[in-house]
């Protein structure tokens, strides 16, 4: 017969030294930073509680009431479709390029840390590293105003954003079937497709989804500065003061987004479910 031991009495402790200690100074440090930054940058921030008004004012009397016949006009409804071709475009190579890439640059399945692993790193970072606009100003100024180069902007930056989602996953998988593939003789190409894809098709294809809805969201700011679509009609209706304009391309950019993140979110509870 086995001896019953007492359970010790848990004791409680208001403040734990040395963990406590350190999160409050942190936490102390962040804040003098910020007021430090605040005073150092001569933010008043009565003005900016007092610009919201103004705001309103501006909006209510110059932006309104918003020229929807300009945004129904064939040209205009044209730079739409551009506007989708380029996200759907720029979506669907980003993510294709990105899936070889992703594999390079995860740490545990990589096909060889020595070569492989910091290229693909490297290439990742590097077109997380630019932002849209400076990809399709770059791309502007060799190939010229266009959707091809707010293609390519987009492109590289979806690279960039799903590639790191995609290798973050790719490092979070089961190692066990990989193992086990692996120990019998697999190649490389077989453990990806017969141990690693099964695992991480579903999120994977959430993530191409939401890749896609954050490229539709670029191309218009892409568009501005040269890549084509709404983007450029917004920029010529800003520089020219057509402030009615302005306010139905807006409402025109707000209501597309909205759409689409109603559908990207419908289309991702789904994938959910396939789990």
């Amino acid at each position: 017969m086995t001896a019953i031991h007492p359970v010790p009495a848990a004791r409680w402790s208001r403040y734990r030294h040395p963990r406590s200690t350190i999160r409050f100074a942190a936490l102390a440090l962040i804040l003098v930073f910020l007021a430090w930054s605040v005073r150092f940058l001569n933010i008043d921030l009565s003005r900016i509680l007092g610009a919201f008004p103004r705001l309103a004012e501006i909006l209510a009397t110059r932006y309104s009431p918003p020229d929807m016949a300009y945004v129904a006009e064939p040209d205009f409804v044209r730079s739409v479709v551009r506007t989708l071709e380029m996200s759907l475009l720029g979506g669907f190579f980003g993510v294709l390029i990105s899936v070889p890439l992703a594999w390079m640059a995860a740490r545990n399945i990589t096909v060889s840390r020595a070569v492989a692993y910091p290229l693909g790193r490297f290439a990742i970072i590097g077109c997380r590293s630019i932002h849209e606009t400076i990809w399709v100003i770059l791309f502007v100024t060799v190939l010229g105003f266009g959707m091809l180069a707010g293609t390519l902007a987009l492109t590289l930056f979806c690279i960039g954003f799903a590639g790191k989602l995609f290798s973050d996953e790719l490092e979070a998988i089961d190692m066990g079937p990989v193992e086990a593939l692996r120990s019998a003789g697999a190649t490389p190409l077989q453990v990806f497709q017969y141990a690693v894809i099964p695992q991480i098709r579903v999120a994977f294809t959430g993530i191409a989804i939401y890749t896609w809805d954050v490229a539709f969201r670029a191309a218009t700011v892409v568009g501005f500065f040269g890549g084509g679509g709404m983007g450029w009609y917004l920029k010529r209706t800003t520089q020219q003061l057509e402030t009615t304009r302005v306010a139905a391309i807006l409402l025109v950019i707000i209501g597309m987004v909205l759409i689409a993140e109603i559908g990207s979110g419908w289309l991702r509870k789904r994938i959910g479910r396939m789990k």
